[in-house]
């Protein structure tokens, strides 16, 4: 049976991945920084599921959760990196603290997780890590820098690591996420406190009280549970995968740009050599 790790199940695909993988019949260690949470998942899978508190800010507090795992269920096969929210602010905007924070817990956080899980997985030369990135990492749009910011670096973090563990037969792979129909534009948005008048029409645009799309979202977040569960079941995870047919759009239109402009910019990239 496989055994998942996931982090931020209080609310959102979080959420709607652990009543996915328990109803699938897996093992599944739930994890919010309130355990109280997610006591009902729990309730309803006593013998598979296992609550844990953890804010992957915190180092005793993710080693806790993954001893818990291997305690109760003997291993850790799959980990997921989902635990986080939106920041939105122009990049004059942003405010130290919170900037400070934002990266502490997308990106340290995953890195806290995934440092901690390895040892077992290297040992039983098995496993699989999904990072839960965001079409943000490649629209990156005005007043979502430093969310895109963060995902970007999942990203790349990701790719690194799928090539150092895969020829231990780990698997590391990241996922996009489209709009869901999640609470990520609700409760789970935070933003600067201090606008800029000067961005308005650009950042000012993407604050939290001009969102209107709350609840209206396409995405179906028990079909993208679904969806990964038959990705991590396949064997062979890709690199990135886009869910959403938003986040296939995004995607296509994100590498057709970049490749055009390259193509346009050609001449001056390549007059740097020493001429032969």
């Amino acid at each position: 049976m496989t055994t998942w790790l996931i982090t931020g199940c209080s609310t959102g695909l979080g959420r709607a991945l652990a009543e996915g993988v328990l109803a699938h019949g897996d093992n599944a260690v739930v994890t919010a920084r309130n355990a109280t949470a997610v006591k009902d998942l729990t309730d309803r899978y006593p013998d598979t599921a296992l609550a844990a508190a953890l804010d992957v800010t915190d180092d005793t507090q993710v080693s806790a959760a993954v001893t818990a795992a291997e305690e109760r269920f003997g291993a850790v096969d799959v980990l997921v990196n989902n635990a986080g929210y939106g920041y939105r602010a122009a990049v004059e905007e942003g405010e130290d603290g919170p900037v400070q924070l934002l990266f502490d817990t997308h990106v340290f956080g995953t890195v806290r997780t995934i440092k901690a899980v390895l040892p077992g997985m290297r040992a039983r030369r098995s496993g699989t890590i999904i990072n839960i990135s965001s079409i943000g990492a490649r629209m990156s749009p005005a007043g979502s820098g430093y969310y895109s910011a963060v995902k970007a670096a999942i990203e790349a973090l990701t790719l690194s690591l799928r090539r150092e563990v895969g020829p231990l037969g780990i698997t590391a792979m990241t996922v996009e996420p489209g709009a869901f129909r999640t609470d990520f534009a609700g409760r789970s948005l935070t933003q600067s406190g201090t606008p800029i008048a000067d961005y308005a029409e650009t950042a000012g645009k993407r604050r939290k009280e001009n969102d209107t799309v709350h609840g209206t979202q396409n995405g179906d977040p028990a079909k993208a549970a679904a969806a990964l569960i038959k990705v991590v079941e396949s064997g062979d995870a890709p690199y990135l995968l886009p869910l959403g047919t938003d986040a296939a759009v995004v995607v296509r239109s994100a590498l057709d740009a970049l490749q055009g402009d390259i193509e346009e910019w050609d001449h001056v990239t390549r007059s740097t050599d020493f001429a032969d």
